[in-house]
């Protein structure tokens, strides 16, 4: 393999840790790499192309799942730009919720933290909310999935 590097190398020119080149090997998301005779993994540019998309992916908080579906999508010359799209407006309005979900509970705290003296008693009402016996926090629902190719 003309011009391959090393995991090392490979790590440092996409700035995806050798740890998770490896996991990304192991999941599916890149294919396994070339050895050397010495058993030494080798990554070629098309690779590291791969691992940077897979970085940026990453970076915008997509799911391994959603990477997969996104690199098969980029592999496809012959995909129409809607699936592109529709994945990542799901992706937009589950970031959207997720945001919800933080700043409800940052109002939530910064109430409580309201209404903690903060001074040497021990009294507390931040710690008496988490104490107290609440109905259960619902889970999160199981986001839904674009439409299948």
């Amino acid at each position: 393999m003309s011009g391959a590097v090393t995991i090392g190398a490979a790590a440092k020119a996409t700035g995806v840790s050798a740890k998770m080149i490896r996991y990304y090997e192991e999941t599916g998301l890149l294919p396994p790499a070339d050895r050397t005779a010495s058993g030494y993994r080798l990554y070629g540019e098309e690779d590291l192309h791969t691992l940077r998309f897979v970085r940026r992916s990453r970076d915008l908080g997509f799911s391994v799942e959603d990477i997969a579906g996104l690199l098969a999508l980029w592999q496809d010359r012959g995909r129409a730009s809607a699936q592109v799209k529709t994945l990542a407006l799901h992706h937009v309005a589950d970031l959207r919720r997720r945001i919800a979900e933080l700043e409800a509970m940052a109002r939530i705290l910064a109430s409580l933290a309201d209404h903690c003296s903060g001074d040497s008693r021990p009294d507390c009402p931040i710690l008496d909310d988490l104490a107290a016996a609440h109905a259960p926090v619902p889970q999160r629902p199981v986001r839904a999935k674009p439409p299948s190719r």
